[in-house]
This record gives structure tokens, C-alpha cells and sequence, in this order.
């Protein structure tokens, strides 16, 4: 590999996955058929395809997968002979699953809902064990730029100040979902706290509105100098309860300070593949990202990544976000090789995000793993990678 310039990153090979040439040569001579002919979905137990502690023998479309102890695995020996994954559909047949026995472990990448989890744990906590793992899933709304009520940082800042964040993590997730300040979580050794807050405090909220030219009517909606309404639309994928009642808390707190909300969901396909993608959405965008430690959000945020017709709808700055000294920020962390001074860049990007407000941070998400008591090793990354990472560390402490 000859990367054009020494980067940060320049050690890691992240989604670009080397593949064994004596297996997959072939099916790769015709590039535009490959998908149809690589070994991982034509020969899948093959153990020249992938090393671990366990090894795929066998797969079931739409059912299982059966994970059994690599023999020619270097490293610590596993506990268990055999893993059987199961894919189960609906989160209902998967607690079912579990109370009957048929599964042992529900994994949090991809399982129950945290406030689901929360109601299993009260029924069900004598019985099982739950981890709770905040992890670098940044929940936020996008504001769009293009729409000049949102592009007035004083009213993005008074959205901030008109909701009460920790009250929501508290309600509606018990604590377990930590306010976010800014994109970079805790969690990740860039983080800093050196940067602008905004805890719940309506009063500020006003002021602010009203320095902006939102003044209160009768009808207990603000309007401007012209008499047009502050009118906001919010959106979100249809079907995500927590989703749909972190909307319900946000329109009431904001209709406190005179914000009108319109909510307008979408199913997840459309809001994700032509919505956001595309920046269609007139007000508020509310959806995740998920990253690795240290992820620099050049995609997210530089000014050339803003998705529009001349570049085939590419990059992720769906707010619209415009800041020359970002993008310097940006294309000085990609190349610093220096830890203690890309530390100190990285800090002052977390300075400019919570002043101009990009996006609207809400919380970094918790994911709940939902384990039998006798099971022990699991151990939740907090990243994008699954809990099965050390799966050779996990026991049956029986």
C-alpha cells in the first residue's frame, strides 16, 4: 500500500479487508461479478476465509450460524467448544427466546432497545445480568443551514438552552445515556471539556430568541418583524419508540419558549436514502452516527463534503456547515503525527463545534447486553466493533 501522505491513520486498514488471493483470484478476474462469486458467500465454511478463536462450520440463511474452536488458533484457548448465533427478528420473540432458554445471550449491538432493557431488568434482573455500555454513538439533530431560521447560530443555541437533556437521559433511560457537549465522547482520548455547555435553562432560551427577533404573540408562538411564525419541522425514522419519545420532549419544551414543531417522520430506507442523503429535510434531522476512537469528521463536516447535485449527492455535511477554519483544523489532524499537538488541534475543533453548533448534540448511546449470570468475560468495546472482540476471554463460571 502507498498511501499519497503520511496521515494519522496511516497503521490502520479499517474497512479495507485483504483478501486471500488463492481463494478468491478467481472469482475476482471478472470484478463486476464478484459479488456473485466470492467464496464468503459461495463457500462460507471455509477456513481459509477467516482466523479467530472460533471457525464458521456451518450457516443457515435467515437462522443460525455455528462457530466451533479453530484448531489451528494461536492464541488463548476458548472456553467453549461451540458458539451457535441465532437470528431472531423482532425484539418481542427475542425476550421470549431468552426467558424460555432457547438463547443464552442477547447481545447489545444489535438487540434490545435500551428502554426495553430497562423493563426486562426490573422484571427479569434476579435472572440475568445486564451490562450497560455508553459507547461513540452520537445521537444529534442536524440542523439545515439553508433554512435561515436555522442558520442563526443565536436560535441553534437556544434550542440547546430550551431542553433539558440530562432530565431526558434520566426519564427516559435512566441516567445510562450520557449528554453529549460536543461529536467526540468521553470515551475517546480526544475529548476535552474545555468547551461551551448548555444546560437546561429556558430563560436563556428567550433571550436569546429574542435577540434574534423572535418576539412572543398571543397565540404563544414566536413570530419575526414580518409576523412569520417560528415554525420548525423535526424528523426522525418512523418506528423508533425512543426516538419518537425523545420528539414528543423536545416539541413540548420547546413549545414552552414559543418554537412551533412539526414532526414528519419517515421509514428508515427514506429518510436515511433520500432525506438526509439527499438534504431534503426543511428543519431538523435526528439520527446517530457511529465512529471509531479518534474518527476525524472530514466526511461530516469539511466544507466540500456538503451533498448536492455537482457531487453526486456525496459526503455526509447534510446540515450544510461552512467554516474555512474547520477544514484547516481538519486537514492539520489528518497529517499531524505528533500526539500532544494533534491533541491540542483536536481540542480547539471541540471548541469551534460547541460555539457554532453544526449539529445539536444530544447524548452518546447506551447499549444493553443481556447476559445469564453464569456467564463471564463479556466485555462490551464501547466502539464499532462487537463484544464478541475477546470472545476466547468468555467462561462458564458455573
Amino acid at each position: 500500500l502507498h498511501p499519497d501522505r503520511a496521515r494519522l491513520d496511516y497503521d490502520a486498514i479499517n474497512d479495507f479487508n485483504l483478501l486471500p488471493a488463492h481463494l478468491e483470484r478467481d472469482a475476482f478476474r471478472d470484478p463486476a461479478q464478484y459479488r456473485k462469486r466470492t467464496p464468503f458467500d459461495t463457500d462460507t465454511t471455509n477456513p481459509g476465509l477467516n482466523y479467530g478463536p472460533y471457525r464458521i462450520i456451518e450457516v443457515v440463511p435467515g437462522s443460525h450460524v455455528v462457530l466451533e474452536r479453530n484448531p489451528t488458533w494461536g492464541g488463548k484457548t476458548p472456553a467453549f467448544r461451540r458458539i451457535v448465533v441465532r437470528v431472531v427478528e423482532n425484539t418481542a420473540a427475542l425476550e421470549a427466546n431468552l426467558l424460555s432458554g432457547a438463547i443464552d445471550y442477547v447481545a447489545g449491538e444489535l438487540g434490545l432497545s435500551l428502554d426495553q432493557a430497562l423493563q426486562f431488568e426490573k422484571r427479569y434482573g434476579d435472572r440475568f445480568r445486564v451490562i450497560y455500555k455508553p459507547g461513540l454513538v452520537y445521537e444529534h439533530l442536524d440542523p439545515n443551514f439553508d433554512n435561515p431560521i436555522l442558520a442563526d447560530v443565536r436560535v441553534r443555541r437556544a434550542l440547546l438552552l430550551a431542553v433539558d437533556r440530562k432530565g431526558i437521559s434520566e426519564q427516559l433511560f435512566a441516567g445510562r445515556q450520557p449528554v453529549a457537549d460536543t461529536f467526540v465522547s468521553p470515551l475517546d482520548w480526544v475529548h476535552t471539556d474545555d468547551v461551551a455547555t448548555y444546560p437546561y435553562d429556558p430563560a436563556a432560551a428567550a433571550k436569546l430568541l429574542e435577540e434574534a427577533g423572535w418576539r412572543m404573540g398571543k397565540d404563544g408562538i414566536r413570530h419575526d418583524a414580518a409576523g412569520k411564525p417560528l415554525s420548525i419541522m423535526l424528523q426522525t425514522t418512523a418506528g423508533s419508540r425512543s426516538r419518537e419519545m425523545v420528539e414528543q420532549v423536545l416539541a413540548s419544551q420547546w413549545r414552552k419558549v414559543g418554537i412551533d414543531v412539526r414532526i414528519r417522520n419517515e421509514p428508515a430506507r427514506v429518510f436515511f436514502g433520500q432525506t438526509v442523503s439527499r438534504r431534503r429535510f426543511p428543519g431538523l434531522a435526528m439520527f446517530a452516527w457511529l465512529s471509531s476512537p479518534e474518527n476525524v469528521p472530514r466526511s461530516t463536516l469539511y466544507s466540500d463534503q456538503i451533498p448536492s447535485p455537482s457531487n453526486a449527492w456525496s459526503g455526509q455535511n447534510y446540515a450544510g456547515y461552512r467554516n474555512p477554519e474547520v477544514d484547516e483544523l481538519i486537514d492539520r489532524i489528518e497529517v499531524e503525527l505528533d500526539r500532544k499537538k494533534r491533541g491540542r488541534l483536536w481540542h480547539r475543533l471541540q471548541r469551534i463545534y460547541a460555539e457554532d453548533l453544526p449539529a445539536l448534540p444530544l447524548y452518546f448511546r447506551a447499549d444493553a447486553f443481556i447476559l445469564p449470570k453464569w456467564l463471564e468475560g463479556v466485555e462490551p468495546t464501547g466502539h464499532q466493533y462487537p463484544s464478541t472482540l475477546w470472545v476466547e476471554n468468555w467462561r462458564d463460571a458455573r
